[in-house]
Formats: C-alpha cells, sequence, structure tokens
C-alpha cells in the first residue's frame, strides 16, 4: 500500500492538503514596509567543502558571524551588515544605520517587518524604533513566507555572494574579478558591500 501512495505521491499527509496560493502583494511606495532578517554564517580561515568538494575538511574554532538583512519591500533595494552577533544591541544598532542608508537614498520608512526573535522583542529595538516613529509587525509564527522577501535576499546573497567560487563586482560597466574565496572569512564579508551595491 505504502509504495502506491509513495507512487502517486501522497504518501504525507501534506500532500492532501490544498496548496496556498502564492503571495504577491506589494506595498505601493518605498519605505511602506521594511523586512528585516538575519542568518548565521561559520567563519573559515581557507577553503571549506564547498570549495574543494572535500567534506571531511574542516575548518576548526572558527566560530559563527551573522549576516542582518534589511530589504524595502517595494524597491527590494537592500542594506546588509555581517556583525559578531544577534544580540539585541547589536539588532538595534545595526537598524539605526539601515533606517539612516534609506533615509540617504531619499526613502522615508514607515513600517518594520520581523520574525519573533528576541533581538526584536527586546526594549532596545522597540526603543529605536519608537525613537524613529516606525510602526512594528512580526512574522506569523513557524511561517517564515510571511517574510519572504528577507528570506529569498538571504538565499540570493548565500548562493552568490556568501557561497560562489569566485566574487564579482561591477567597474564602470566591465566586470572584474574581485576574489577567489580561500582569503577566510574576512574576505567573504568585504566582498558584501561590492556585491549588495551593484
Amino acid at each position: 500500500m505504502g509504495f502506491w501512495l509513495r507512487k502517486a505521491g501522497i504518501s504525507r499527509a501534506s500532500a492532501l492538503q490544498e496548496k496556498e496560493p502564492p503571495n504577491r502583494d506589494e506595498h505601493e511606495a518605498p519605505g511602506d514596509l521594511l523586512h528585516l532578517d538575519t542568518k548565521k554564517r561559520a567563519n573559515f580561515h581557507e577553503v571549506g567543502h564547498r570549495g574543494t568538494g572535500i567534506r571531511h575538511h574542516k575548518n576548526r574554532k572558527a566560530g559563527y558571524q551573522v549576516l542582518h538583512v534589511c530589504n524595502d519591500d517595494h524597491s527590494r533595494a537592500s542594506y546588509m551588515e555581517v556583525l559578531p552577533d544577534e544580540k539585541k544591541g547589536t539588532t538595534a544598532t545595526f537598524h539605526q544605520r539601515a533606517l539612516l542608508h534609506f533615509q540617504a537614498q531619499g526613502v522615508q520608512v514607515r513600517k518594520l517587518l520581523a520574525d519573533n526573535g528576541s533581538s526584536y522583542r527586546s526594549k532596545e529595538f522597540k526603543a529605536m524604533r519608537e525613537a524613529c516613529g516606525l510602526k512594528h509587525s512580526r512574522t506569523r509564527p513557524y511561517r517564515p513566507r510571511t517574510n519572504g522577501k528577507a528570506e529569498r535576499l538571504i538565499q540570493t546573497a548565500l548562493r552568490e555572494w556568501a557561497y560562489g567560487p569566485i566574487w564579482q563586482r561591477i567597474t564602470d560597466g566591465a566586470s572584474t574579478e574581485f576574489g577567489r574565496m580561500g582569503g577566510g572569512s574576512d574576505e567573504r564579508n568585504q566582498a558584501l558591500g561590492a556585491w549588495f551595491r551593484y
């Protein structure tokens, strides 16, 4: 019986549930909503298994850093930084810098959307948000698609920036090699600014 259910693609209860339609909404103007999220990234001192193809090669005790992202719902303009952690103070000061970045582009931010992480529920984040006069919404628990634009930005950043074998930057319309993966996570982090600006 199980074989036939698997063959029909209905071996799990979730396969019988009606799928939700894709959510394609978009706010009317830049600044109406900023999506916020974080992603922990491992540090490395030398080329890892993604670059060498050797699975047992490890960068032991290299530690972690956190990619903080902020992107605009309407224009998809983004601001990102790699920071040592995702503690409440670090997260609040990152978002102050992100707001300054968007203000420099002429974008007046009105609302934020973030997940239910402790740093987004902290007093420091609330104080920063209230000082800037911003509304704040949280995503539904266990529903990353609620914050799908930030999730997609992170996936794209990981694929094109963090795990790309060669980073590219654009200078005067010409593509030039930025650096080969292997200089360690510091080199990777330096390439982030060039990646999201171009």
